[in-house]
């Protein structure tokens, strides 16, 4: 038994949600404690150019698991390329009730309902302005779970100038299945109005700043074909700068019967890869290489980070396999894709 085993061993004994921080905790200290190197070892260095950004290698850290920017130093010296932040909105918000984070081993899947829980876009800053970071950072933003779906784009670009000066690349994450209503904005006139915002915006942070900071668009992958054509078509049109393919799952098939598959919320894990990746197929096949591609969804090996990159993305990220797997699968990924 490898010694990641023995230490998930420990945190699946416990809660999912205080794991999930302790785990965060545990980053931060080996870090602060100037242990990284030691524990960690040497990132993977094998630079990829994306969206205009050079990239330390391909793997990163999608968002969810550091929400508020409280870790980004140690989760750095983990050995990621890049690291999301988020999803933050405006207001600080609770989430959902708890529990809200289940495991499903059996599938080597977690699902969640955590519902955009954060301190808020001003703590996220102020936590960004103090870390002193060596990979790129991504912010991840969204609205608030009581702002109406009709005025989200309000939230968005709040947020969007708010952490504008302290991100390597924004995204607008329009895909989460854990706040009512918010997938709605992926299609037709409310995509179109909210891209249309968002990217004027930009422009004019670009001109008042000197600085050209890109924007991503999340998508889910519970969606028809078509519709996926439709949202990539929106994605040129409105010139976006690259697409994260996927979010979280609503659909069950792959662990019905399990304990806890059908508690409400996104599926995350093993579980999604097939559906993801084939998002990412249907995307590269649209879009033809004028928009770069961030693969998520059921990373947990080399072999799945390669058929990702082979599908037509550029980048990967990982959440779940980092959870089950530990800090050798970043660069088992890493390495295959230098």
């Amino acid at each position: 038994m490898s010694f990641y085993s023995l230490v998930r061993q420990f945190f699946f004994s416990i809660d999912a949600e205080k794991a999930h921080l302790l785990g965060l905790k545990m980053i931060k200290l080996v870090h602060s404690l100037k242990l990284s190197s030691i524990v960690f070892g040497k990132p993977v260095y094998a630079p990829v150019e994306v969206m205009g950004l050079s990239f330390p290698n391909r793997v990163g850290l999608a968002a969810g698991l550091d929400k508020n920017a409280d870790y980004i130093e140690g989760l750095s010296a983990v050995g990621f390329g890049f690291i999301e932040v988020g999803t933050v909105t405006p207001r600080p918000q609770p989430g959902n009730p708890q529990p809200r984070l289940f495991r499903i081993p059996e599938a080597q899947a977690i699902v969640n309902r955590m519902g955009f829980n954060n301190k808020g876009v001003t703590h996220l800053i102020e936590q960004v302005k103090k870390s002193h970071k060596d990979t790129l950072l991504g912010i991840n933003i969204g609205k608030n779970f009581d702002t109406p779906v009709e005025s989200a784009v309000d939230d968005y670009k709040l947020c969007l100038q708010s952490v504008y000066p302290y991100a390597d690349y924004i995204t607008i994450n329009i895909s989460s299945p854990n706040t009512p209503g918010l997938r709605t904005l992926q299609f037709g006139d409310e995509l179109k109005h909210l891209l249309e915002t968002l990217k004027t915006e930009q422009t004019l942070l670009a001109e008042q700043s000197g600085k050209y900071v890109p924007l991503a668009v999340k998508i889910a992958p519970d969606m028809e074909d078509s519709d996926i054509k439709l949202i990539a078509d929106l994605l040129l049109e409105k010139g976006i700068d690259a697409v994260i393919a996927t979010n979280t799952t609503i659909a069950r098939d792959a662990v019905v019967g399990l304990p806890h598959a059908n508690e409400q919320g996104g599926l995350s894990g093993v579980p999604v890869f097939q559906q993801s990746t084939h998002v990412v197929t249907v995307l590269a096949e649209q879009l033809q290489g004028k928009i770069p591609i961030i693969a998520a969804g059921g990373i947990f090996s080399a072999q799945d980070a390669q058929q990702k990159i082979t599908a037509g993305a550029d980048l990967v990220q990982i959440y779940t396999g980092f959870i089950y797997k530990g800090q050798a699968l970043i660069k088992e990924c890493a390495r295959a894709l230098a």
